[in-house]
């Protein structure tokens, strides 16, 4: 049996706040999470997830080369979370609470070579937080706190680098993901196929999916729902999704499509690539189109209602800093809706989304790893945005500071502290600002 020691713990204060990918996105199935990263290596905001990450194996090559012993490979997870989260809202109105918890789970080899079982149980539990303050999404309503068998799924790899999931569990794609920037992460019941092709002898590789999701539970909740319902529909409906992926070097382009019949159809189109001028200078640049529609019998949007987003970024890394700039447009008859996940534009960030009907925006980031205290980052960002279309709805700026401190090799690793900061500035309504402050504590450990 491998071990692996991690463990990681968060914790926050605040102020303000498939196309399938395969994996639970944890340790376990070997992803790890995006906030164990440093400040440097992305720009991507926590609880999103970009189309080129998904239909991953990230930790599963491994399991590639046949194996006899499942019950040998079969791994535990422990993962303890505490978090503290604080926001003032434009009114005035706070809603703070702390709160522990984490989750717990097993992923088993593969018996007979082709069947894997895994299972994870989630839970939050209340520390602090008066009645009076609920809405920070760290509890269940009421300050309330949970526990939920999240994932309970079977494996079946049915040929090498191709397989099928059945039941509960986590996923990772634009639109429907695990959205984990509170304490515990969204889960969905669904039944999903994915796969990867090689191509050819120069490194390019095919990731496709498909399946269907027929509910899901929200990260702060204990109960499955239906996907429409989620959406805020009055009907059940689940959600049918099908991509692809294609990459080769430092380029990727790839589409995914989310249909909820009568309620929504979401498209996700993206593309990456890095031109290398010269050994230390390779910037990086990406583009991503979404186009949402009301379908069927029209249960959530108007008869005929579309919206669109467009948005562009530049990533220029130096030394141990990446510098980013980004810029969305939404346009079309109403604001761009991410019901089953974190909003995957280049300029959502801890608060807003920038996903209005009619708002423009533009991100500044400046990311760091501190060299002189190893495992330590920090970033900065401004996103300046234009008024929305609608009457009463007001243009807003938003100023982040992220501060990550992340153990390195030894005793501790697997344990991370995180510190957010946000304020956003209304311009105009009632001239208050939002604030919004976290703290995170995460602490893993898997054998």
């Amino acid at each position: 049996m491998r071990t692996l020691h991690c463990f990681r713990l968060e914790m926050v204060v605040a102020g303000g706040m498939l196309a399938l990918s395969v994996g639970t996105a944890s340790t376990v199935s070997g992803q790890q999470p995006v906030e164990d990263e440093g400040a440097a290596a992305s720009s991507t905001e926590q609880g999103q997830t970009p189309l080129d990450e998904s239909f991953d194996w990230r930790g599963r090559e491994w399991r590639l080369q046949k194996r006899k012993g499942a019950l040998e490979d079969t791994e535990f997870k422990l993962h303890s979370r505490t978090y503290y989260f604080y926001r003032e809202k434009y009114d005035g109105s706070i809603s703070e609470a702390l709160a522990t918890g984490g989750w717990a789970g097993v992923k088993t080899g593969y018996f007979l070579d082709h069947v894997s079982f895994g299972v994870t149980a989630y839970t939050s539990q209340h520390l602090s937080g008066d009645d009076d303050r609920d809405g920070s999404l760290i509890l269940a309503s009421g300050q309330e706190g949970y526990t939920v068998l999240g994932e309970a799924y079977v494996d079946l790899r049915l040929v090498e680098k191709f397989h099928l999931y059945v039941g509960r569990k986590e996923y990772d794609t634009p639109f429907i993901n695990r959205n984990d920037s509170r304490m515990t992460p969204n889960t969905f019941e669904a039944i999903t196929l994915q796969g990867t092709t090689d191509l050819g002898s120069e490194g390019a590789t095919l990731k496709y999916g498909l399946g269907y999701v027929d509910a899901i539970k929200d990260r702060n909740s204990d109960d499955f729902v239906s996907m429409g319902r989620d959406a805020g529909a009055d009907a059940d409906r689940g959600v049918y999704t099908a991509g692809a992926l294609y990459k080769k070097g430092d380029f990727s382009v790839g589409a995914i499509d989310y249909y909820c019949p009568d309620v929504i159809n979401i498209g996700y189109a993206e593309a990456k690539l890095e031109v290398a001028i010269s050994e230390k200078l390779k910037p990086r640049f990406a583009v991503q189109f979404i186009d949402q529609r009301s379908v069927g019998d029209d249960l959530l949007l108007e008869d005929g209602d579309s919206s669109q987003q467009f948005g562009i970024k530049a990533e220029l890394p130096v030394g141990g800093a990446l510098f980013t700039a980004a810029y969305t447009n939404i346009f079309g008859d109403g604001a761009i809706q991410s019901p089953w996940s974190g909003y995957p534009g280049y300029t959502a960030v801890q608060v807003e989304d920038y996903n209005r009907d009619g708002e423009d925006a533009l991100m500044l980031r400046a990311a760091y790893d501190i060299p002189w205290v190893k495992g330590l980052s920090a970033y900065a960002l401004w996103v300046h945005g234009l008024d929305p279309d609608p009457a009463g709805l007001y243009a807003r700026d938003e100023y982040d500071l992220n501060l990550q401190w992340t153990a390195p090799k030894g005793v501790l690793k697997g344990l991370s502290l995180r510190l957010r900061y946000a304020v956003v500035d209304e311009r105009g309504g009632t001239g208050d600002d939002l604030t919004d402050l976290r703290v995170i504590c995460n602490y893993t450990y898997t054998f």
